[in-house]
């Protein structure tokens, strides 16, 4: 390899072509990718925003019909983990970066973002070792009071998290809720009614290669009454369950003082509503479906007009009409849903946030806008084949793996020239180098302790066949009772020497000649 050089940079070079002389350019595919946090503007119907956890802020001006990225160019870090926008002026907006879910690979941010003219530019405004922003308040008349829930690292152990008010729009911060070095905010509910009333619910969290620890002593409820200057802890009050807590959602309702609802991560947990601002709570439900991996999930939203609805996101959306003693699930685009946004005017209009994307509804989710127009997939591993012109393969976040080509006769690439590759998701990827119709992917596995799913894909036929390694159930076990370990994207590969050998790798190498 020879190198050509500038007056500020070395490029290296392919034969004699620098590769500074490439251009970058989008292939696809226009199917969306995970996205945690959403947001729509309170005067316009048509106009709303989401943060993809892939990166960027993305703008809708038709409810979702076309989306286009409005924060290229400024934000310095890919994943967006919060955004809001002020409803006295709406050309503020505030997005926080680095997504509070916490996964296997989840990736951090550098703090804080404000625009002041609806998107079109963007000032950074610190905040950066907070690295994991996971919600956004903005007191409803004054855009420059603002509040963020910071989880803070979650590999390790820092200082930086709690909760953060800024007074002047961001220019200065306070940590004005502070409970550990090991203890993030992961929630924060605004009364806006009155707006010095908040809930904020902090985190004890450490995600590890092996494992992840959600929940200890130092996870809890609070509440303020004089707008975030003094906070009390309220996880222990009558109703509440005792010990050990996770995760908590906590939602006020805007339609009835004094009712807030608590969704509990603990040995006894369940869905907690109080009447009383927080002073006693009553158990709604113990409904599983509401507080399954809880470390990712854990969302509750309430309706802005009717204080006997209330919104549960996890794998599905769970909508409850009596106060929370009941829920059914609501039909939607995709699953695994994190975030939710409901106009306080007219509660018929929402944005909500999954791993397929975001998604509009103007008719109280009768119908969603598509998630087919959103080039946000987040891929964990990308792989090319030897056709010419060559297609380019990947393994999206909870999608099925997908080969895309790298160039059309049209010259655009639609989806009809894309087409899923099997049900995979987080693992490697690969194409027999003689034979591009053969895909082999690995699906998700485990964290820790599953199957690690493997899948043969044959194009000719359209087949996807089974052909895992060990194949056993064991999603959720623990360790000591997996023979076999397969964390969420493990390795696969072809031999460089021979094609038809085929290795996989746990916690033990595995080879195959039969594929």
């Amino acid at each position: 390899m020879e190198t050509s050089t500038s007056p500020s940079i070395t490029y290296p070079t392919v034969g004699k072509i620098p590769l500074n002389s490439l251009e970058w350019r989008c292939i696809g595919p226009h199917r969306g990718g995970r996205s945690v946090a959403v947001v729509g503007d309170p005067s316009d119907p048509l106009v709303f925003y989401f943060g993809g956890s892939g990166g960027g802020v993305w703008k809708t001006y038709d409810a979702g019909t076309y989306w286009e990225c409005v924060s290229d160019g400024f934000l310095n870090t890919g994943p967006v983990g919060a955004i809001a926008v002020a409803d006295s002026d709406p050309n503020v907006i505030y997005v926080g970066t680095g997504e509070a879910c916490p996964r296997p690979d989840v990736s951090h941010g550098d703090g804080i973002y404000k625009s002041s003219n609806g998107g079109k530019t963007w000032t950074h405004l610190g905040l950066e070792a907070t690295r994991h922003i996971a919600r956004i308040r903005i007191h409803p008349q004054n855009p420059d009071l603002v509040y963020v829930a910071a989880q803070g690292h979650l590999f390790g152990h820092n200082p930086e998290r709690g909760v953060y008010r800024s007074k002047d729009g961001g220019m200065t911060w306070d940590l004005v809720l502070f409970k550990s070095d090991k203890a993030g905010a992961i929630d924060l509910s605004m009364d806006p009614n009155n707006p010095r009333i908040l809930y904020a619910a902090i985190f004890e969290f450490l995600r590890q290669p092996w494992d992840e620890i959600s929940g200890g002593p130092d996870s809890g409820l609070y509440k303020s009454t004089d707008g975030g200057d003094t906070w009390t802890e309220i996880s222990e009050n009558p109703g509440l369950p005792k010990g050990i807590k996770g995760r908590i959602g906590v939602a006020v309702s805007p339609a009835r003082p004094g009712r807030v609802w608590a969704l509990v991560e603990a040995e006894d947990g369940a869905l907690f509503r109080s009447d009383d601002g927080g002073q006693n709570w009553e158990r709604m439900t113990d409904r599983r479906d509401l507080r399954r991996s809880a470390s990712s999930y854990h969302h509750i939203f309430a309706d802005p007009q009717d204080s006997e609805t209330l919104y549960a996101l996890s794998y599905s959306i769970w909508k409850s009409t009596d106060g929370g003693k009941s829920f059914e699930q609501q039909p939607m685009p995709h699953g695994d849903h994190h975030d939710l946004w409901i106009d306080p005017r007219n509660p018929e209009r929402m944005i909500e946030g999954s791993d397929g994307g975001a998604a509009v509804t103007l008719n109280g989710g009768v119908s969603w806008s598509t998630i087919y127009n959103q080039p946000t997939h987040s891929f964990f591993h990308l792989a090319v084949d030897n056709q010419f012109p060559f297609r380019v393969y990947g393994t999206p976040m909870d999608n099925s793996a997908i080969s895309v080509p790298s160039r059309t006769f049209e010259g655009a690439i639609p989806w009809k020239d894309c087409y899923p590759v099997g049900s995979a998701e987080s693992g490697h990827i690969v194409v027999h180098p003689n034979d591009s119709n053969i895909v082999i992917a690995g699906a998700i596995g485990s964290s820790p302790g599953g199957g690690g799913n493997l899948l043969r894909y044959d194009h000719r036929t359209g087949q996807s066949r089974i052909i895992t390694v060990w194949p056993e159930d064991q999603y959720g076990s623990p360790l000591i009772d997996v023979k076999y370990r397969f964390h969420f994207t493990y390795p696969v590969a072809l031999s460089p020497h021979d094609p038809e050998v085929l290795y996989v790798a746990a916690n033990r190498v595995f080879k195959s000649t039969d594929q």
